[in-house]
């Protein structure tokens, strides 16, 4: 009897340490997808190459430990799919963050490179019902403005990263699934 009382104990504390575990590693994870979204829409928005290359690096940072910290959420549970998806994200962040402090022009190649990871990732990640209808259409739709643009880079069209109409507008897309996933795991956190 004493031994299974001891099993019982352990047990509720196991899970009491890992639902403290998942708790942190939604907001971690969240707060990294905020910080990715705000600057860099913020990069986008601002002139200076400078400021730009920083603002961009700080996004990726955020959002490759974000991605990181989903990849090993979703495959601790079993959600092999969303797991690679997230894998593949952040993947193509730190491909991206190789060519940022290159400024815009030299870092296309780095650029292509990083928006293909970025179409396939969220592709994947979309077709998981884990997350909301709304929100798998959002990054269904992002994957395809990045699949175009990687696509028409690779067939020898100079696209800087700040081009219009695309990419431009592709990151409204991508910012706001950014926010979906992070309101989805905050909402857990509560």
């Amino acid at each position: 009897m004493q031994d299974y009382r001891r099993l019982l104990s352990a047990s509720s504390k196991a899970s009491s340490m890992n639902t403290r575990s998942g708790r942190t590693l939604n907001r971690i994870a969240g707060a990294g997808l905020l910080v990715g979204a705000a600057f860099g829409l913020a990069g986008t928005l601002v002139s200076s190459p400078q400021l730009q290359a920083s603002l961009w690096a700080i996004d990726s940072v955020g959002l490759v430990v974000a991605a990181s910290l989903l990849a090993v959420k979703y495959l601790r549970a079993g959600s092999e799919l969303l797991a690679a998806g997230f894998l593949v994200f952040a993947i193509g962040e730190g491909v991206l963050l190789s060519g940022t402090a290159a400024g815009p022009a030299a870092s296309v190649p780095a650029f292509a490179a990083g928006i293909a990871l970025w179409a396939a990732a969220l592709a994947v990640i979309s077709a998981s019902p884990q997350f909301a209808p709304w929100l798998r259409l959002l990054g269904g739709v992002a994957a395809a403005l990045f699949a175009v643009t990687a696509g028409r880079i690779y067939a020898g069209e100079v696209l800087l990263p700040t081009a219009t109409p695309l990419p431009f507008f592709a990151y409204p897309f991508l910012v706001g699934t950014l926010v979906g996933w992070a309101w989805t795991l905050l909402r857990k956190v509560e």
